[in-house]
């Protein structure tokens, strides 16, 4: 079992634009040619925070018509906000606040022996990270630059906090890196 965050990235180091869009991600290529069915298929829970859940909300329709419901994960989410927000009807979501470590033991239990996923944003994965519970990032970079929005990681890291451990050619679009964290 591993606490991962897998997410997309500029290649200047963005998540998103300043105003949260990830417009510049989508026509980079199909999802369905990286890894990402593979891995969802191993993750048995997830965390996001606000800002991330909040897009998905915003974009329910866009996600609908891609996936074929407005809430495409069908395991449990943690959504850390410190802000009161809608449910999304029929997904398995508990709201949370403050330390990650109380709730990575909750979501590890809830994801019986399978992976959790930090879905975003940096700075979430970055407090995993810091709690020294994460143990893997997993980084698609994107063929574009935004020059400014949401950074990937909001953490210096030393050389010897990460190991690359593998590098794969997606299409023309990407390059997904591997690093196993060390803590």
């Amino acid at each position: 079992m591993k606490t991962q965050y897998f997410t997309a990235t500029s290649l200047d180091g963005f998540i998103a634009t300043e105003d949260d869009s990830l417009d510049w991600l989508f026509p980079l290529g199909d999802i369905n040619d990286t890894s990402y069915p593979d891995f969802i298929s191993e993750v048995g829970a997830l965390a996001m925070g606000s800002t991330t859940y909040e897009w998905m909300l915003r974009n329910a329709q866009a996600v609908a018509a891609e996936t074929g419901s407005a809430w495409p994960y069908s395991q449990p989410t943690w959504v850390f906000s410190t802000r009161a927000l809608p449910a999304v009807p029929g997904a398995n979501l508990s709201f949370v606040q403050g330390d990650v470590r109380p709730v990575h033991s909750e979501m590890c239990e809830a994801a019986a022996g399978k992976h959790i996923w930090i879905v975003g944003g940096g700075d979430l994965a970055g407090q995993f990270y810091d709690a020294g519970l994460l143990n893997e990032i997993i980084v698609q970079v994107g063929s574009v630059t935004l020059g400014k929005g949401k950074p990937l990681f909001p953490r210096r890291l030393s050389s010897a906090s990460l190991a690359l451990a593998s590098v794969r050619q997606v299409g023309t679009g990407f390059a997904e890196l591997r690093y196993q964290v060390n803590t």
